[in-house]
């Protein structure tokens, strides 16, 4: 008994002593990147009451806040332009110094396993990539695979510079990104946090009650099979694995999904949501850009991979500071992983760099984005079809087979296409009066329309 007594007073003595210990979420530590040219958070614990102190080394100004009686306390500092390393000392009763960081760019790379693969998975190149990935000027943060069924405080992880050993094993879209930007921005650092479970719906990476609270995403999850290789159930990767590094400042978000929702018929409306839920918790509506699944045969329906295409082109008109990277053209149609991760880490960089840093890139969205669906018009017979970023519109082989057209029945028939004007002219002599149109739409099809930057349209379904 007297042992079992001693055993717990030590445990309360243990417990005061961490818990009077200034400490830190993971995703503060040596080697971080911070957001250039902005006012970050800090957060952490301490005692109830204690007076927190922080001085910044790139301008030695003290900070001070008082934890509150939940032992929590943050704070909001000033970044300046991109720059390093300096250092953080954070005082209460003890002093934590965080060393090595640099002032720069920060992006969230997440999804399934696209996004997920590295150069350790057979990339193409990836043993020459690898032995070029010395930089400490780009660092890494991996996020472990973690479920939890409430919103977590904390991750494990640690920030590491991008050498040989840390880039074989991290995201190679993300990688390539981070690459991609360095070229432009030429001394600003890049910091990647890679949050990636291949397999994974996109329900499971944004809060539960979003789902819950909405009757058509619910119906949609429930759909949703259980699988060996990873969690179903919504909300599980975001409460371990998104919510405890919410607030960190970011640049923005690189998505890659969508493979483990074919099927759905909902998944604009599913991304939409998560889009939604991940600025309001940071509260900040940072720029969303993602990938287009691969055409690929899946199953025995034709269309269900199409459909999730044709649904994240949707996304691009309901939800504002989105871009979207095409792939059907470096994609292969039998098998789900493409091997060729540098041109999609590229393509996301040339979206950043023509949103938010053209200065420095000097690239516009015409010159980065394939071309978009914009509108149809009938006159008679034809249908006219305008796209955006439609500037060099030509086939891969100079005709096309891809185009469809309906009546109001609803059957479709191959049409003839010719391009005017940077325009799509489509006639079928068994539609006499088209009012459907539809490009690219089968699970396999690679698009055959390109434009001047050399990139393909995206698939989709329409009508007048």
């Amino acid at each position: 008994m007297k042992n079992n007594i001693f055993k717990f007073v030590f445990f309360l003595m243990i417990s005061s002593t961490m818990m009077a210990n200034v400490t830190l979420p993971n995703i503060f530590g040596d080697n971080m990147v911070l957001q250039r040219n902005s006012e970050v958070r800090i957060w952490g614990w301490a005692n109830p009451k204690e007076e927190i102190k922080l001085v910044s080394s790139w301008n030695n100004q003290e900070y001070k806040v008082v934890a509150n009686n939940q032992a929590q306390w943050e704070l909001h500092i000033k970044t300046p332009e991109a720059g390093g390393p300096y250092t953080i000392s954070i005082k209460g009763y003890n002093e934590v110094i965080l060393k090595n960081i640099l002032i720069g760019e920060v992006w969230v790379c997440s999804g399934q396993s696209n996004m997920e693969m590295s150069a350790s998975w057979g990339i193409d190149n990836g043993e020459e990539e690898m032995k070029n990935a010395t930089n400490p000027n780009i660092r890494f943060f991996l996020v472990p695979k973690l479920t939890a069924t409430s919103p977590q405080n904390n991750l494990l992880g640690n920030w590491t510079e991008s050498t040989p050993e840390t880039m074989k094993y991290f995201s190679a879209v993300g990688y390539f990104f981070a690459k991609r930007l360095r070229e432009e921005l030429k001394n600003v650092p890049i910091g990647l946090i890679s949050s990636n479970w291949g397999g994974t719906p996109a329900e499971i990476w944004m809060p539960e009650e979003v789902v819950q609270n909405d009757p058509v995403l619910l119906e949609n999850a429930k759909k949703l099979n259980e699988q060996e290789y990873g969690p179903r159930q919504p909300g599980r990767a975001y409460n371990a694995m998104i919510y405890p590094f919410a607030g960190f400042k970011i640049a923005g978000t690189l998505w890659y999904q969508g493979e483990s929702n074919v099927g759905s018929l909902v998944y604009d409306k599913t991304l939409s949501a998560l889009i939604t839920s991940w600025r309001k918790v940071w509260q900040d509506e940072f720029p969303f850009y993602y990938v287009q699944i691969a055409p690929y045969k899946t199953g025995s329906n034709n269309f269900s991979n199409v459909i999730v295409r044709d649904s994240q082109r949707k996304i691009l008109k309901e939800v504002p500071k989105t871009g979207m990277v095409l792939t059907s053209d470096i994609s292969d149609t039998i098998d789900i992983h493409p091997k060729n991760k540098k041109d999609v880490g590229i393509r996301l960089a040339n979206l950043a760099l023509a949103d938010i840093y053209p200065e420095a890139s000097g690239l516009n969205r015409n010159l980065v984005n394939g071309p978009l669906f914009k509108g149809l018009k009938i006159e008679k017979n034809k249908a006219i079809i305008s796209f955006d970023y439609s500037e060099g519109l030509h086939f891969k082989n100079k005709t096309s087979n891809q185009f469809e057209v309906a009546g109001a029945d609803g059957i479709f028939f191959p049409a003839e296409a010719s391009i005017k004007n940077n325009q799509m002219i489509l006639t079928s002599k068994k539609v006499d009066n088209p009012v459907k149109v539809r490009f690219a739409w089968g699970n396999t099809i690679q698009s055959d329309l390109f434009n001047k930057a050399n990139l393909p349209a995206s698939c989709f379904t329409e009508e007048f």
